[in-house]
């Protein structure tokens, strides 16, 4: 019987990049298992003759039946993107310990588990690929986005440590860090903004929404952006760490070359913090 080729396994398709990732690797003819929480987002895809498949990515449960059926199925996988993930928003004084959590939860443990849940496939066979899409917050930090930009600084910092663990191991790592994405994101994060009634941040409300839908000012298209990285990742000696996107690769030089204090008053005048005085 013939081997099946190995899958690419793409979290969080429901929309913007997580589809047009699926879109680009299919059209690079190979094999796409696309997976978000709900099976009805992924219509489109499957519409277009797409493999998909119900993962929520936080549960367990969910993770070892999405494995096992598609074992069962006699399918191996050769890469996963971890690429589900939303962004909690507002001041750091008004985020709950739960929101928190849940950001952690869906931008860091979640994938990590799943990732560790697919390499002893990979690890046997000494090939294989995990793609973490992580963000340029998690290089420069701006205000009222600091759980999202915590989160992805740690998973920058686990993709780091995965890529120099697994290379021996025959697997690859690449961590992306996308700009501004033409994407769902902005209004995701503008439903997940923490603002107290009694906040004293009430009082430049207007800035801290607004922080919510930076990303998608002047955004790279989602199919462009999807086709440029595949293309990245396709190569044999492609870049561990790729930054696609509008500022993707202005917001770490001004992490890198602006002193500190006079990035802050950038920052603060940027999300009008100055308002506060």
């Amino acid at each position: 019987m013939a081997t099946r080729p190995p899958l690419v396994i793409i979290t969080g398709c429901g929309s913007g990049i997580g589809q047009a990732l699926a879109r680009a690797f299919h059209a690079r003819g190979l094999p796409v298992c696309a997976t978000a929480r709900r099976l009805d987002t992924l219509a489109p895809l499957a519409a277009e003759g797409l493999m998909t498949r119900p993962l929520d990515v936080t549960d367990e449960a969910s993770v070892q039946a999405l494995l096992t059926g598609l074992a069962q199925e006699g399918h191996q996988i050769g890469t996963l993107v971890n690429n589900a993930g939303y962004g909690a928003m507002g001041p750091m004084l008004d985020v709950p310990t739960a929101e928190w959590q849940r950001q952690f939860d869906v931008n860091l443990f979640a994938p990590m588990a799943l990732t560790r849940a697919v390499l002893p496939g990979m690890i046997a066979r000494r090939r294989g690929l995990v793609v973490n899409i992580s963000s340029v917050s998690g290089v420069l930090t701006t205000p009222f986005a600091g759980p999202y930009c915590a989160s992805k600084a740690a998973f920058n910092a686990a993709s780091d440590a995965l890529r120099m663990e697994l290379a021996p191991l025959g697997v690859k790592v690449v961590t992306v860090q996308p700009g501004g994405i033409q994407s769902a994101f902005g209004s995701n994060a503008g439903n997940a903004v923490s603002l107290g009634a009694d906040s004293p941040y009430q009082a430049i409300k207007a800035s801290v929404l607004a922080r919510a839908n930076e990303s998608q000012s002047n955004a790279m298209p989602a199919d462009t952006f999807a086709r440029l990285l595949v293309d990245q990742l396709l190569k044999a000696d492609g870049p561990p760490v790729v930054r696609l996107g509008e500022k993707s690769t202005l917001l770490p030089a001004l992490k890198q070359w602006l002193p500190t204090r006079l990035l802050d008053r950038v920052l603060s005048k940027k999300f009008g913090l100055d308002g506060l005085k």
